[in-house]
């Protein structure tokens, strides 16, 4: 009688274990599962599992699985915040990036503006020096002009082209092709070539 006693609580004693056993495993599948989750539906699904875990009393008599449970939320909630923090520094990488790019743009636009200029104040010294030459010249032809017409022409080029990107405004740009022109007139009058009312009376 007495092992007949015995096999039936060893039975009852086995079956307590392997039932506790699976309810471990399946503890751990879904907590597996939850971490497996986006890191938007975490807190969801770890406040899920607190529930049925305190809702069973072999959970609560199980001090490993509590423990178990307690790691795994810790977990999950530093890769959530790891996600974030990622998120953040995607964020800042693309607005450091934005910011590199427009300072970039920023010196080669100001170089571009600044060769411009350059060439625009050559050119016009260059027309300004040989009118100068042309005019302190004593026995100057009016052929002599035709090179430094080429010259002015030159100059108006680049100063429409500086225009026409906005690197100078379109007011400038003819105030110096005025000075341009009205230098190269001023030779023509000292010499001679040309008469101010003459066009008119014509």
């Amino acid at each position: 009688m007495l092992g007949v006693i015995e096999k039936l609580v060893s039975r009852r004693q086995l079956f307590l274990r392997t039932k506790a056993y699976n309810l471990n495993q399946s503890l751990k599948a879904r907590d597996i599962a939850a971490v497996s989750c986006s890191w938007l539906t975490l807190p969801s699904k770890i406040k899920v599992l607190s529930l049925a875990d305190s809702s069973s009393s072999s959970s609560i008599s199980n001090p490993a699985s509590l423990s178990f449970c307690r790691n795994i939320s810790h977990t999950v909630f530093s890769q959530s915040s790891m996600s974030l923090s990622s998120v953040g520094v995607a964020a800042s990488k693309e607005k450091v990036d934005s910011v590199v790019k427009r300072g970039r743009q920023a010196k080669n636009r100001r170089n571009n503006n600044r060769a411009r200029k350059s060439l625009i104040k050559t050119r016009t010294k260059k027309a300004l020096e040989a009118l100068e030459s042309l005019k302190n010249k004593k026995d100057a032809q009016p052929e002599e002009i035709l090179p430094i017409e080429k010259l002015i022409r030159e100059a108006y080029s680049v100063i429409d082209k500086a225009v026409r990107v906005g690197t100078m405004h379109r007011n400038t740009g003819e105030r110096r092709k005025s000075r341009l022109a009205r230098s190269k007139k001023l030779v023509e009058i000292h010499h001679g070539w040309y008469t101010p009312g003459s066009e008119g009376s014509v």
